[in-house]
């Protein structure tokens, strides 16, 4: 009997480390996660940019009762276009067709170095992107910073944006204004050290209220699965360079100029700000990410917007309620 409870004890044990450290036993990823499945066949578009020769990957889903229309979904920095399988699943059942682009320096698509890593510039990219596809009109979809980037987009191509879908969007406030600045040399830094274990206790903390499932770590393994890489400085410099374009590049004073039907998928839960741990005032820094409060201040700069709180839920909505998310989704796209 005792060496059934030691044997027991031992197995839960062992049980206990391999759900903390879910990367154990999979594969160092490489910095084209080339190693990895998306869950749909994976296209490039070869572009000329800024004097590199560059693949932009992207997913392009086709329904089998096509409706007419097309959604394009933007990710965000801490991710690429495969966490968006249900969204894509739920899409297409409705009849959409679904593109899914990895912006250049994430994902599947080129990762220079040298590149200057701008809003105006992706979205530029991805203009290309629909220009090849032969795409006049979208939905476009953007979540985290792919709602800065959603926002850009909509603004310099009002022609091709038909509606606009923000999902806690990052970008609803400027940080600069109350967070110290850190130089991309410093954040390189941060990146290179950066783990599992970390990225895992700040999607725990920051997006899921310390409720975590297992299912959440397919995306810290996504984003940290590279990191025992022989080249993952490579990607560590490029994610220094597009935080510092978050940073740098807030796109809340321009929200007034959008002109297109525009949807606000806000969990009112989320507490994420760019800078809060640089920030010395504990009062300053309760003050920042307070979606409760940046989802009702957006509405009232975008003329006609209309804005779908949901109350207990954090920074990935489409992840972590995909029923409450999907519904107002699918109504405003046939709106």
């Amino acid at each position: 009997m005792k060496l059934f409870v030691k044997t027991l004890s031992a197995m839960l044990l062992a049980l206990t480390y391999f759900t903390g450290h879910a990367q154990t036993g999979r594969p160092v990823l490489d910095i084209m996660l080339s190693n990895y499945q998306y869950p749909y066949p994976v296209h490039f578009l070869e572009l000329k940019s800024q004097g590199e020769n560059l693949k932009m990957a992207y997913m392009d889903v086709k329904p089998l009762q096509p409706n007419g229309q097309t959604v394009m979904l933007l990710h965000g920095k801490n991710f690429n276009g495969a966490y968006w399988k249900t969204t894509i699943q739920a899409l297409n059942g409705a009849g959409y067709r679904v593109i899914i682009p990895d912006q250049i320096g994430f994902g599947k698509s080129s990762k220079p170095t040298a590149y200057q890593y701008s809003f105006q510039q992706l979205a530029a990219n991805t203009k290309l992107l629909l220009d090849k596809l032969n795409l006049n009109k979208i939905s476009l979809l953007g979540h985290s910073m792919g709602g800065m980037l959603a926002t850009r987009l909509a603004l310099t191509y009002p022609e091709t944006v038909e509606r606009l879908i923000l999902e806690n969007p990052i970008g609803l406030e400027d940080w600069k204004v109350v967070a110290p600045y850190t130089t991309i040399d410093q954040n390189f830094q941060t990146e290179l050290n950066a783990s599992y274990d970390a990225a895992k206790r700040y999607q725990k903390g920051f997006y899921y209220d310390n409720k975590w499932k297992p299912e959440y770590d397919e995306w810290v393994y996504l984003l940290t699965g590279w990191t025992k890489a022989k080249d993952y400085p490579t990607v560590a410099l490029v994610n220094a360079k597009t935080s510092d374009m978050i940073f740098t590049q807030p796109v809340m004073y321009e929200f007034q100029h959008i002109k297109v039907p525009t949807l606000l998928i806000i969990g009112t839960r989320d507490r994420t700000a760019i800078g809060k741990a640089n920030v010395k005032d504990p009062k300053i820094a309760a003050a920042m990410g307070q979606y409760q409060n940046l989802g009702k201040e957006t509405q009232q700069k975008i003329k006609g917007s209309k804005l779908v709180e949901l109350e207990d839920v954090g920074h990935l909505p489409h992840i972590e309620a995909f029923g409450q998310f999907i519904q107002p989704l699918l109504s405003f796209l046939k709106d």
